[in-house]
């Protein structure tokens, strides 16, 4: 398939979702058909999570290149035996998404890393994770846009988004 058809492809999926996202959005409206749909409350479900890797060197040979600076990642040596492992640091979920003015709940577990020191852009200042422990953080959600949830000790790749829809 021509790179011009996948383009093409991949534009129309693009659309068609943002449609059936619109269809969705509007269908939540319910009973209150034109004005404004009431804020929610939404309690998610997150994990500090370590996808990690291991090969040898007679299967895969190790990278040349470095990966980013950063807590984020890690790429251990072959050992005497030639295994090596490649690993990082990441939220469960990519994006959490929620609408201008809904609560949102959000229960953390730990389950990876001894400790993530976290934040989200414009609406929580600092949390910390632990394994093992479950943390729990409420909060409003402000303004729509995009906002990061970041650990700040596993940078770049331990971020994820909230995005926050206007409410129609």
């Amino acid at each position: 398939m021509r790179a011009s058809t996948i383009g093409t492809w991949s534009l129309a999926g693009l659309i068609i979702g943002a449609a059936a996202l619109a269809v969705s959005l509007s269908a939540c409206g319910g009973d209150n058909a034109g004005g404004a749909a009431e804020p929610a409350t939404h309690t998610l479900y997150l994990e500090a999570i370590e996808p990690k890797g291991t090969t040898n060197v007679e299967k895969e040979p190790f990278p040349e290149e470095s990966l980013p600076e950063g807590g984020g990642y890690a790429l251990d040596e072959p050992d005497a035996e030639g295994n090596w492992v490649v690993e990082t640091y990441k939220w469960s979920a990519d994006q959490v998404v929620v609408s201008e003015g809904d609560t949102v709940n959000l229960e953390i577990l730990g389950v990876n890393g001894a400790l993530h020191e976290g934040k989200i852009e414009s609406h929580v200042d600092t949390f910390t994770v632990e394994r093992g422990k479950l943390t729990s953080l409420s909060f409003e959600a402000g303004a729509p846009g995009v906002y990061k949830i970041i650990c700040t000790l596993h940078q770049p790749a331990m971020t994820s988004e909230l995005v926050v829809l206007p409410r129609e």
